[in-house]
């Protein structure tokens, strides 16, 4: 693997080398700093509640010195239950210091999700705040003692909202205000007694992050200090020769969820290290996020479902675009067709890129240069080695062109997997992670995920690809969202299925008709064998399209079919 000779370096922003040292930091340290460079300047705007980079840094030292008093030290795991609010960040960075371990849990997540996540991980701390029903489900796990300490933030700190939902009763808990307050006066006392008290490492565990598979329950992503730092490190000098990110000058929409990787790392630890103002949501909206826009914002990073919806708004592409600098999107494939809508609307090409949790999530990126790779995920970032291994040999390296399963290599890639030593072993090869997205490498250095290796549908001995018949659905005028899947075919073995959700007041689609459309983008044995027209299609619990859902219907549905036979 020699970066300095990568096929893509030819691909990179001028005075940009692939071949960089990424060092890494403990993650926290980008709060210090930023409150050194930035001190006065808007850090995060949530409802009535504005911080600077210096009352950030003062909020996250108070937090830090409350879970020290409480005996958090290195290794202790600390459970956030918790959506886009200034807890999550205050607490994020406080715990961090301390030396914990923070898990991630997600506020959609089922309680057995829950519960498997809190054993797994061994965090006997949660920390939530009482939107919704948070603070009542979080309740019930200290009643089931499932935790041992449980820290409430109080909502209605940052001003009214619809969002703001019931406290716990009784006194099992402490609310956030009261736990900082409440650690030792002598602490104010020394300079930075958290530091002394806590030297954390960079290889350190900074994060559990869980991942969810096809099958079984999620599993942990164990991302140290320099896993993550590196990550944010790759990405700023990728935004700093590309332009996509002016140090100090940007307000930013921060819309997706910070329990989700991309969210902390490429927006928020990204936002922090470079002075950046985050205009902070806990829930998306697509007619707020163009007022957001139209107010001001110059960088909008969305993922794809985001993206549709806002092209669903009516009006969409007559709103005032001028204050937008750049807008991205990850996470997932973004449909080509709407890439075209927005550039058309909003005048900016929506490039994208690919990462995984198991990567923090740096990976690839496409260059501002090459608007006409849109559909490819880009070129790997700096300091970071993408190659492309045979399917039933992972460690044969395939030559640009040909298609197997992308590989990772590079320091901000995950270790393994918390206490799944079976399913790490299986997750590399010669040190790299095999991604299980299969793609290929163009001449020029840049890579196209065809598909998901467990989503593969073979066909009558062929490999169809489900995101391909996916993309050129996308292209019908009436479909708004669109997800294919294989199901059982008595001839073919197995055949694709499309479950379409339509734009509002669209005519009815058959699928014959469908399949006319479909004529001459797609082969014939790529053409859809079953078609269903949905209201809604399921999405994970960060807001993502999911085919899990789907997968399990229709297993019950040939089980039950069987059953009848």
């Amino acid at each position: 693997m020699d970066l300095a000779s990568a096929p893509w370096k030819a691909s990179y922003p001028p005075g940009l080398s692939p071949a960089v040292e990424l060092e890494g930091w403990p993650v926290h340290q980008v709060v210090d700093e930023a409150a050194v460079q930035w001190g006065g300047r808007e850090a995060v705007i949530f409802r009535d509640a504005v911080l600077t980079f210096a009352d950030l840094k003062a909020e996250m030292d108070r937090a830090a010195r409350a879970f020290r008093a409480a005996g958090v030290g290195r290794g202790t795991r600390i459970a956030f239950l918790l959506p886009n609010t200034v807890y999550h960040l205050v607490s994020f960075f406080g715990a961090l210091k301390a030396g914990a371990t923070v898990v991630h849990l997600s506020p959609l997540d089922s309680e057995r999700v829950l519960e498997h996540k809190l054993a797994d991980s061994g965090a006997r701390i949660v920390v939530t705040t009482n939107i919704g029903e948070l603070a009542i489900r979080a309740a019930g796990l200290k009643a089931r003692g499932l935790i041992d300490r449980l820290i409430v933030g109080e909502d209605q700190a940052f001003g009214p909202s619809a969002l703001t939902g019931p406290m716990p009763e009784g006194n099992d808990f402490s609310t956030f205000a009261v736990f900082v307050e409440s650690s030792p006066e002598q602490a104010e006392s020394v300079s930075d007694p958290v530091e002394s008290k806590s030297e954390v490492d960079i290889e350190d565990l900074a994060l559990l992050q869980y991942t969810g598979g096809t099958t079984g329950m999620p599993k942990g992503a164990m991302l140290t200090h320099r896993n993550i730092s590196t990550a944010v490190e790759s990405y700023d000098l990728w935004s700093d020769f590309t332009g996509t990110m002016r140090r100090g000058q940007e307000r930013v929409l921060l819309v997706l969820p910070l329990f989700h990787i991309y969210a902390l790392t490429a927006v928020m630890l990204r936002c922090v290290r470079g002075g950046q103002t985050m205009v902070m949501h806990t829930r998306f909206d697509p007619e707020v996020a163009l007022d957001e826009i139209e107010a001001g914002l110059t960088i909008f990073p969305g993922v794809p479902t985001m993206w549709i919806a806002i092209c669903s708004v009516p009006g969409f592409e007559k709103r005032d675009y001028s204050s937008l600098h750049f807008c991205g999107s990850g996470g997932a494939p973004l449909p080509v067709e709407t890439a075209r809508k927005l550039k058309t609307a909003t005048g900016h090409d929506l490039l994208g890129g690919w990462g995984m949790t198991e990567t923090s999530p740096a990976g690839t990126n496409i260059p501002t240069t090459r608007p006409d790779k849109v559909g490819t995920i880009g070129i790997p970032l700096p300091g970071i080695w993408v190659d492309v291994v045979a399917l039933d040999d992972p460690a044969r390296v395939l030559p640009q062109g040909e298609t197997g399963e992308l590989r990772i290599f590079g320091p901000n890639v995950t270790k393994g997997y918390l206490n799944r030593p079976e399913e790490t072993a299986a997750a590399f090869s010669e040190g790299g992670l095999l991604t299980g997205d299969i793609g290929f490498m163009d001449e020029e250095g840049f890579f196209t995920i065809v598909d998901r290796k467990k989503d593969m549908i073979l066909s009558g001995g062929y490999n169809v690809y489900p995101q391909l018949i996916e993309q050129m659905i996308y292209e019908h005028p009436d479909v708004e969202e669109v997800l294919v899947i294989g199901i059982a075919d008595a001839y073919r073995g197995e055949a694709a299925k499309a479950f379409v959700k339509l734009r509002k007041g669209a005519a009815p689609l058959t699928l014959e008709a469908l399949c006319a459309f479909l004529k001459g983008r797609l082969g014939r044995h790529e053409m859809p064998a079953a078609l269903e027209i949905r209201d809604a299609l399921p999405r994970t619990p960060v807001g993502k399209l999911s085919k899990l859902e789907l997968k399990q219907e229709e297993a019950a549905r040939r089980e039950s079919a069987r059953a009848a036979s």
